[in-house]
């Protein structure tokens, strides 16, 4: 805590001084790191406090990996995760109930199968536990930096995988879902079929709405996720290419980083069933063009190649 707060004063005081002095402070600070990075034979020690330190500058600073020595990047992110892991293991402990508790047999097993195949996602290991009679819930939500959980609602257009309509909540409804779905799709543009899955959030009151629209329902089976495995796949690509790489704030702030990363997934990702295309179709730049330079995206999570004259 001292540390902490002679952080805070350091910072403060550095507001009073002139730009030359802080590059020379700047350097002579990266030097004494540097030393110390050679000559340390231990891991540092690092208090709570300083992993809250860190894991709110990884939200304000966009730069926070340049000057991050200690520690690696990823670690920021993977305290934030083992946080709100404890959060809910302590309301658990409280008699607050969250999820249905697993056995210890089962999450051996769902190691086992993480450890064997890694490349499998969520999706896979859930799908192959249900092959084994094992029926656990498969996760579809955000944790925040408060471990406040927040729900993702997607539309998506199978034609070329365009996503037509985002949105966050904390608290979903019926009546909320329902405004989704008339925001997702303006009267001249409605849909023929409305492919879905039996969530209870899908009441009478958004079936009525969608039959007033003129649209056709088409259900998918229970416990069958590989019947709406369009949809399901973009999930995944958002956890695996972004979230699980941030830390979000809040509603406002899971929005933008959901913002960002569709302006990315819309104009410059590539998908192999497009035929190596983005949704919205990218032109062939042929080597006359000029040089390729890189465009970070996401907050340089990703990047877009493009060929510039020099």
């Amino acid at each position: 805590m001292l540390i902490l707060l002679t952080t805070l004063l350091g910072t403060l005081s550095s507001m009073f001084r002139s730009r030359a002095m802080l590059e020379l402070e700047n350097l002579a600070l990266r030097h004494q790191v540097g030393v110390l990075q050679r000559s340390a034979r231990k891991r540092p020690r690092l208090t709570p406090a300083d992993r809250l330190l860190w894991v709110g500058l990884s939200r304000l600073w966009r730069d926070w990996r340049s000057a991050l020595a200690i520690v690696k990047p990823e670690t920021v992110v993977a305290w934030h995760r083992a946080g709100f892991r404890r959060f809910w293991t302590w309301k658990v402990r409280r008699g607050h109930p969250g999820r249905p508790v697993i056995s210890r047999e089962v999450r051996d097993l769902i190691r086992r199968m993480c450890r064997e195949n890694p490349r499998w996602g969520a999706p896979r290991v859930h799908g192959e536990l249900l092959k084994l009679g094992i029926d656990i819930g498969e996760t579809s939500t955000v944790p925040t930096i408060r471990f406040q959980v927040l729900y993702v609602f997607l539309v998506l257009a199978h034609d070329r995988r365009r996503i037509l309509h985002c949105n966050v909540t904390a608290h979903p409804t019926a009546e909320w879902t329902g405004q989704q779905l008339r925001e997702a799709f303006p009267f001249d543009q409605l849909p023929r079929y409305l492919l879905r899955d039996r969530d209870a959030i899908f009441g009478p009151d958004f079936r009525e709405q969608v039959r007033d629209m003129g649209i056709r329902e088409v259900l998918s089976t229970p416990r069958s996720p590989w019947q709406r495995a369009y949809v399901e796949r973009v999930i995944g690509s958002i956890r695996r290419e972004c979230l699980d790489h941030v830390i979000v704030f809040h509603e406002s702030s899971l929005r933008r980083i959901l913002a960002s990363y569709l302006d990315y997934y819309h104009r410059s990702r590539t998908h192999l069933s497009l035929g190596k295309d983005s949704p919205e179709p990218r032109g062939i730049q042929p080597p006359e063009m000029g040089s390729v330079v890189a465009l970070p995206q996401v907050g340089g999570l990703h990047y877009r190649y493009e060929r510039r004259a020099a």
